[in-house]
């Protein structure tokens, strides 16, 4: 993922969350994929997915146990 693309996808994440706070940032040696952060909190992986002529994103994050309390 390129620094425009990571961009765009960054701008996306800000207006849906609603929080100019989510950073979308490259991961060192991973071209098919980024990180999602909320200030300095790490909260998923966004991967790129363009199989089949199709471009799209898809963002995984998990929630464990001990952050729900």
């Amino acid at each position: 993922m390129d620094k425009r693309e990571l961009e765009r996808v960054q701008t996306y994440l800000r207006k849906q969350f609603q929080n100019a706070e989510v950073r979308v940032v490259a991961r060192p040696r991973k071209d098919d994929s980024a990180e999602v952060y909320i200030g300095e909190e790490f909260v998923g992986v966004l991967f790129r997915d363009d199989e089949d002529g199709d471009l799209s994103y898809n963002f995984s994050m998990a929630i464990l146990e001990t952050d729900l309390d």
